[in-house]
């Protein structure tokens, strides 16, 4: 039966990269149709869970390729380059699969991905209309009531992790409190069978996430699934990935959608440069210099933000591979920082050279156009958002970043700047 169910998760042919570009046409064709749909449809689904998308980041004992930080970012990126919303959706769907893995028991791991190799996971989102509340039911398990807002992928998962805190009774204002005189508090691990989904996804910019609110009126968590959390670090598995505490991780994935959309904005622009005579013109744009000098411009400042990034985020793996359980605040702070400056460069060179396109880049069917949201979609995300430059631009001036910024809250400050 266990080789048997080994064989369930075997891992498709080819490396990942090579993967991702035999998908081309049909992530091209998904991107297309997810902009109707406002979600991702389900052969383009279907199509990147054969491909092990979804699962290439968790641990090969689980059917994965327990892919390290960067080779994630790079995946990331190649499929986000294509388009924007089926890499947020494989963003999202292979970070939770993952981090639910490391905080899971890992016999019922063995169990969740194994018994069923497709399994997507989605959750996180914010603030609901209506505040959630986990409510015990004496026997191990909780029944949730609430509504989760931007849950990506919600669609296509078959588990959902929402928020909530522990009350005693549906009617109390004031949730339980654990020995540390905390709110209780878990991502809760709810089967979709459970969930409502409601349709309140009608943005521009990462339109066809499908990034909808979710609903629960006593969904039911068994026992078996009560203990299991997204917020595990260290979790049970050697990879460094694992080890990232979790504003980090949550951090580094955004980014990498973020430095893709750009990366594939900057080809389509040159695709249309070299084939668009502008207005009263004898050549095309790329023979303009205005058009070479932005061109320039952006391909530095994507490379050296990219470069930053990738640099970073090597060193928080090399930190943590070489015996760390956690990074050092100043390779967290670090990371943070350019995960946030990936995003919001990402986002600028996207304007800089829609702009230089002309009318040609506004118009609907133009791949610059989607571009434009969804680099702006990706950059107003909470974990790499343009306020974040305030907090850690505290450690520059000689003050003390709030925790978040700096890993484990017992690691003590950051050494200073140099």
């Amino acid at each position: 039966m266990a080789e048997q169910l080994v064989m369930q998760a075997s891992v498709p042919e080819g490396t990942l990269l090579e993967r991702v570009e035999a998908l081309r046409p049909i992530i091209e064709k998904g991107g297309d149709e997810a902009q109707k749909l406002r979600r991702v449809p389900d052969e383009t689904i279907d199509a990147l869970v054969d491909s092990g998308f979804f699962r290439f980041a968790i641990p090969e004992e689980l059917g994965g390729e327990n892919a390290t930080i960067c080779e994630t970012i790079e995946v990331l990126e190649a499929i986000s380059a294509i388009d924007g919303s089926v890499g947020w959706n494989v963003m999202l769907g292979s970070e939770i699969n993952a981090m639910a893995a490391g905080g899971m028991d890992p016999e019922l791991a063995k169990e969740v991905y194994i018994d069923n190799p497709q399994v997507i996971m989605a959750g996180g989102g914010g603030p609901g209309t209506q505040p959630s509340k986990a409510i015990d039911q004496g026997d191990g398990s909780f029944r949730i009531w609430g509504q989760s807002t931007f849950i990506s992928g919600c669609h296509n998962a078959e588990w959902i992790f929402m928020a909530a805190p522990v009350y005693e009774k549906l009617e109390d204002e004031m949730p339980a409190m654990d020995e540390n005189g905390m709110p209780r508090f878990n991502m809760w691990m709810i089967n979709k069978s459970e969930v409502e989904i409601l349709d309140t996804w009608d943005v521009a910019g990462l339109r066809g996430s499908g990034s909808h609110d979710v609903k629960c009126e006593g969904a039911l968590v068994p026992e078996r699934f009560a203990n299991t959390t997204l917020m595990t670090t260290p979790a049970h598995y050697p990879n460094p990935a694992y080890r990232v505490p979790v504003p980090l991780r949550l951090a580094y994935n955004k980014a990498a959608v973020a430095i893709g959309v750009a990366r594939g904005a900057l080809d389509a622009f040159s695709d249309l440069a070299q084939n668009k005579i502008p207005l009263m013109m004898s050549s095309s744009l790329a023979n303009r210099p205005i058009a070479q000098y932005r061109m320039g411009e952006c391909e530095a400042k994507l490379r050296a933000a990219r470069a930053f990034f990738m640099e970073s985020m090597q060193a928080v793996h090399d930190e943590l591979e070489a015996g760390l359980e956690s990074p050092s605040p100043e390779g967290t702070l670090y990371g943070r920082l350019s995960c946030t400056y990936a995003a919001n460069a990402a986002m600028e060179v996207v304007d800089v050279i829609h702009n230089t396109a002309g009318t040609s880049g506004m118009r609907m069917y133009s791949p610059l156009e989607r571009k434009l949201r969804d680099a702006h979609g990706c950059a107003t995300h909470r974990w790499v958002s343009h306020p974040l430059y305030q907090d850690m631009g505290m450690y520059f001036l000689g003050l003390e970043p709030p925790p978040e910024f700096l890993g484990l809250a017992d690691a003590g400050p950051p050494p200073p700047p140099k």
